[in-house]
């Protein structure tokens, strides 16, 4: 079985599984976030930097999504496209990560491939992305057998078929899937290009306050519609494809309520004038 390789390990987060058993352990610690039993998380929507400036938002999102009985695949939604972008999938092969490979669901994946045009990825032929990989050692450290289907989606209506599609697929194959949206929200500054603002604490505010709560509300009414309007007017959520066609699988899985257990900016842990906002959001059934 051909792999591709875990890229960004050593530099977005650790290389060894030791080094990312110990993020973990402490993100979990950090946020300290205790699942209400009768509860159940089928997915949500994760940031993606590095897992020093966002780590323990993504990490307890997929965290919660643990349950007595888990989910045989993880359908992850990201990278970084335009509207006219076409769709990216891998069909087959597998994924490093540090905690070992995640093989990809090569039935879903064909299926969806024979209703809709891809860009077909491989092991040895990609777009260099961190959106997706940088979810994967998680996965791999709470769902040790769970598959996965990498996803990129443009930010278009047109996307969210494919959320329709892969929930009607995975019920046909008999497959319980878990589903992740990865989005940063807005980004900020000189280093961005973006200052609408200006600078300073009037800047950050609107940021928070403003910018990255409009599509935080968008998401959490779960409107994908109106989730990649609002990035595509306002430039905060890089990956409002994936956001909106993960929202629609889960909404087409029966999920009623979206949730944020935590936001965060990399002003944060970095303060200046250039900062990212990160959000974590359950999907609830």
């Amino acid at each position: 079985m051909s792999t591709r390789k875990a890229i960004l390990a050593g530099s977005w987060y650790p290389a060894s599984a030791s080094g990312c058993q110990t993020e973990i352990e402490n993100f979990i610690s950090e946020l300290n976030i205790k699942k209400d039993p009768t509860r159940t998380f089928i997915g949500g929507i994760v940031p993606h930097a590095g897992w020093y400036f966002s780590g323990s938002l993504a990490c307890n999102v997929i965290k919660l999504l643990k349950e007595d009985t888990p989910p045989d695949v993880f359908v992850v939604f990201g990278m970084h496209l335009h509207p006219n972008s076409p769709n990216y999938i891998m069909k087959e092969g597998a994924w490093e990560t540090p905690f070992g490979d995640i093989e990809i669901e090569p039935a879903l994946a064909n299926e969806l491939i024979n209703r809709f045009p891809f860009t077909i990825e491989t092991a040895q032929k990609y777009s260099q992305d961190n959106t997706i990989e940088v979810q994967l050692p998680f996965i791999k450290y709470f769902f040790k057998s769970a598959k996965l289907v990498p996803i990129g989606v443009p930010p278009a209506v047109k996307s969210l078929e494919i959320g329709k599609a892969v929930t009607e697929i995975a019920k046909d194959l008999g497959l319980r899937i878990n589903i992740i949206g990865s989005t940063d929200l807005t980004h900020y500054g000189m280093n961005y290009g973006y200052l609408p603002k200006g600078t300073g604490d009037q800047a950050l505010d609107w940021v928070t306050q403003e910018n990255d709560a409009n599509i935080i509300n968008a998401m959490t009414a779960m409107d994908p519609e109106k989730v990649i309007n609002e990035a595509l007017e306002n430039q905060n959520a890089c990956c409002a494809g994936a956001v909106a066609t993960a929202i629609t699988a889960a909404k087409y899985m029966g999920v009623k309520k979206a949730e944020t257990i935590s936001y965060a900016t990399s002003y944060d842990k970095s303060p200046g004038d250039s900062f990212v906002g990160y959000v974590g959001i359950v999907f609830e059934m």
